[in-house]
C-alpha cells in the first residue's frame, strides 16, 4: 500500500457528467477504504438505499438535496456528513454536483 494519496484539485478528478446521468469514479480502495467521487448531472437522484458500513459525504461542487433518515436539508460545497451503517438516504442534484463518498471498512472483513 503506498504511503498516502494526494489530490490537488478533486474537480480535476471527475470525468465529464452527461446531461442525465450520474458517473463515479474510484479515488481509493485498500483494506480500510473506499473512496469514491461521484458526478451527478442537474436533476438526477440516488434514489433511497442503505449502506452495511459507517459513510461520509463531502460535497466538493453543486447544491443538492439530501435526505438522512427522515430529515430534509440542503448539501452545497464543503458540506460534510457522517453516517451510521443503515442509514436510509438519498441524493436529488439541483444543479452539477461533485461528491467524495468515503465509506470505512473493518479491517480483516
Amino acid at each position: 500500500m503506498d504511503d498516502y494519496t494526494f489530490f490537488a484539485d478533486l474537480v480535476q478528478e471527475m470525468p465529464e457528467v452527461s446531461p442525465d446521468s450520474i458517473v463515479s469514479r474510484h479515488l481509493l480502495k485498500n483494506e480500510y477504504v473506499d473512496v469514491i467521487l461521484f458526478g451527478f448531472a442537474a436533476g438526477q437522484e440516488l434514489s433511497e438505499h442503505t449502506s452495511a458500513r459507517p459513510a461520509m459525504l463531502y460535497f466538493v461542487a453543486g447544491e443538492a438535496e439530501l435526505m438522512l433518515g427522515e430529515e430534509r436539508m440542503t448539501a452545497v460545497p464543503h458540506t460534510f456528513v457522517t453516517m451510521r451503517p443503515h442509514l436510509p438516504h438519498s441524493i436529488l442534484a439541483h444543479s452539477p454536483v461533485t461528491m467524495l463518498l468515503i465509506m470505512l471498512k473493518n479491517p480483516g472483513n
